[in-house]
């Protein structure tokens, strides 16, 4: 179920981080929130850019740096050029699938970094990055594979 959110929601959200509201911040914050696929700044480009005639590609860069810097949201990499934007910040796990690219969230525990070898150890940043076939491409190989039997 995908959830809605009002615009007076999202311009409380946006002052509560220390971020000015604008047509754009409330724009890109409610793309992100409603769609979360790890979108790159091209993906939320292409999606607003019917509703926002004017939007510019600098414009949604410049509020995702923005949101990064408040820390609204969190940046994945997976071996790509471009950046995916991730709303969710708190720690967890990725898994890409290398069939269809969609990125999935899972929980981990923050005790698996509570390991004798990083004791004396300041970690700055964690990035856990799965890579594999994720079960719906999984259940499409097995029924084309079951066809062709």
């Amino acid at each position: 179920m995908k959830m809605t959110y009002r615009v007076e929601e999202l311009k409380e959200y946006l002052k509560k981080h220390g971020i000015r509201p604008s047509t754009i911040r409330i724009k890109v914050l409610k793309y992100l929130l409603e769609n979360r696929i790890h979108p790159t700044a091209d993906d939320i480009y292409k999606s607003l850019i019917n509703e926002i005639p004017t939007l510019s590609k600098t414009s949604v860069y410049n509020t995702l740096d923005l949101f990064l810097k408040k820390g609204l949201v969190s940046t994945l990499s997976f071996k790509e050029k471009e950046l995916r934007y991730d709303i969710n910040t708190r720690f967890h796990g990725h898994f890409k699938c290398e069939i269809c690219g969609k990125v999935y969230d899972f929980p981990v525990s923050e005790k698996m970094l509570e390991v004798d070898e990083l004791k004396g150890f300041s970690i700055k940043n964690v990035d856990i990055n799965v890579y594999g076939i994720c079960k719906e491409c999984n259940e499409k190989i097995i029924k084309n594979f079951k066809e062709e039997e």
